[in-house]
């Protein structure tokens, strides 16, 4: 039989249950509070598609500039001088063919100095006939005794005297008749009109330009390349310019020059260009030589981040987070850019929108993302 306890032995054990009523609440109030304060999961910074590295054969490229020049350019005056031009038939711009009529000059005078000529041969031609008539009938009485030797040789000097004079009238009838013909300025060649100088009214110098001519409508483009590079460049290579107005244009390698300049360095390198709109002479254009084909690593453009003169992509770590990585840029192809260093072929990088993003940030990749 158990005696109850007394109240001085209760009251310890009273004690003893709120401590450990207290400890139970605290314990709980702690796991409570340590649940409040979690992190919660990062939100991503942006929705991105990924893609990796394409590998493929890309032509080598060697950039340069220089100056679209005519071909030929023929400097076009007049061949008689002091004489007024009396019509002008061609504009700059104007297309010729060879024998064209491009100015006229006043002919009067010259066709006073060609009747004159021909007036003077026809009297010569006269001259010339009545001595040698007057020569044959020395001889035929020589013949027959009737004259001396020395008189049938004054005949035959006579006869030889109208000759030499018929002749000088005939080259003089000759000038005139060229004169004449030169009145008449004529194109010497198929071209293109690049300047004209000839007024209606002005008189002729001698060695005045009156109008240029590009021969054939041929232009060509002389780039200016570093010396160490003329060897790469053979003949027949072809050559892709950009003009100011963005037009593009094909043209092959003519020649290249055996020298270079001393002061620059550089060569030049002369391009044959088909007749186009898209350049014309005296234009600055930069263009491009294909220098055969080499293995190109090239990602899309909007793939790479230009920062600080500096060329980086985002690639994909883990599932869901990128890391900024610099890359060395070499040549481009439409819109791709080759990666010579600092990212591997088999890396996925984000395709667009890189620029928002910074070193360490959390990204959703969407469906249909290329995969390693």
């Amino acid at each position: 039989m158990k005696l109850p306890l007394s109240g001085s032995s209760a009251k310890p054990l009273a004690a003893a249950a709120l401590a450990l009523l207290a400890l139970a609440f605290i314990a709980g109030c702690a796991d409570e509070g340590s649940a409040d304060t979690a992190p919660p999961a990062a939100k991503p910074a942006l929705t991105v598609s990924l893609v990796t590295p394409t590998l493929a054969e890309w032509p080598g490229l060697l950039v340069a500039n220089g100056n679209v020049v005519a071909w030929q350019e023929a400097v076009i005056g007049a061949e008689v001088a002091n004489y007024r031009i009396a019509e002008v038939r061609v504009e700059v711009g104007d297309r010729v063919r060879r024998g064209d009529v491009l100015a006229r000059i006043a002919s009067d005078t010259v066709a006073s100095e060609l009747a004159e000529a021909s007036a003077a041969a026809a009297e010569a031609e006269a001259a010339v006939a009545e001595a040698t008539g007057n020569a044959e009938r020395a001889r035929e009485l020589l013949a027959k005794g009737f004259y001396s030797t020395q008189l049938h040789a004054q005949y035959q000097s006579a006869e030889r005297m109208a000759a030499a004079r018929l002749a000088a009238a005939r080259a003089r009838q000759q000038a005139a008749q060229l004169k004449m013909n030169k009145t008449a300025v004529l194109a010497p060649d198929d071209g293109l009109i690049s300047a004209r100088r000839a007024t209606v009214g002005s008189l002729t110098q001698p060695g005045e330009e009156l109008f240029r001519l590009i021969r054939g409508g041929r232009l060509e483009w002389r780039a200016e390349v570093p010396s160490a590079d003329l060897l790469r460049v053979p003949v027949g290579t072809v050559a892709r310019l950009t003009g100011p107005n963005g037009g593009t244009v094909s043209g092959t390698v003519r020649a290249v020059a055996p020298s270079v300049d001393a002061q620059t360095r550089n060569g030049l390198i002369y391009v044959d260009l088909p007749a186009t709109d898209a350049v014309r002479a005296g234009m600055f254009a930069r263009g491009e030589f294909e220098l055969g084909r080499t293995p190109a690593l090239s990602l899309p453009q909007t793939a790479v981040v230009l920062r600080e003169g500096f060329a980086y992509v985002f690639r994909l770590e883990g599932t869901d987070r990128v890391a900024q990585t610099k890359v060395e840029l070499g040549r481009r192809a439409g819109e791709r850019v080759e990666i010579l260093a600092g990212l591997k072929a088999d890396v996925r990088v984000v395709e667009n929108g890189a620029g928002f993003l910074a070193d360490g940030d959390v990204v959703k990749v969407v469906a249909g993302s290329q995969q390693p």
